[in-house]
């Protein structure tokens, strides 16, 4: 049995995360992050999160991508991560959730996590949900 080395272990998790992530978010939308974080300091940080968030963690069982979408959705409305909120309220359409799921997600979060936040977050989500429902046509 031979083993692999860290750099191809890092290699998989990598690609596995790049699957993952352009099947939630889009090839479209992966593109345009990639390229806005496309020079040569900025890269490591595109590098890290398709590893950790969309090749470690997204991939793992245990929640079905829509639980996984709700949930990003929730922390990114909470900290007022709006850019990142569109992009995911996006991606969590693209994973089966509704236009009501997603309203009352972040209803609880008006709620939970303040005014501020939750009007701003939804928002953000009608922006995002308007485009998407164009796009389809």
């Amino acid at each position: 049995m031979s083993e692999i080395t860290l750099e191809e272990a890092r290699k998989r998790i990598y690609d596995e995360g790049m699957i993952m992530r352009r099947k939630v978010m889009g090839d479209a939308y992966v593109d345009a992050a990639l390229a806005r974080g496309g020079s040569e300091f900025a890269s490591h940080a595109q590098t890290l999160a398709t590893e950790a968030a969309w090749g470690t963690v997204w991939t793992r069982p245990g929640l079905e991508l829509k639980q996984r979408s709700l949930i990003t959705i929730t922390l990114l409305a909470s900290t007022g991560k709006m850019t990142e909120l569109k992009g995911h309220v996006v991606g969590g359409l693209r994973n089966g959730l509704t236009e009501t799921e997603i309203r009352e997600t972040l209803l609880q979060v008006l709620v939970y996590a303040g005014c501020p936040a939750g009007l701003e977050a939804f928002r953000a989500a009608d922006e995002a949900i308007k485009t998407f429902n164009e796009q389809k046509k």
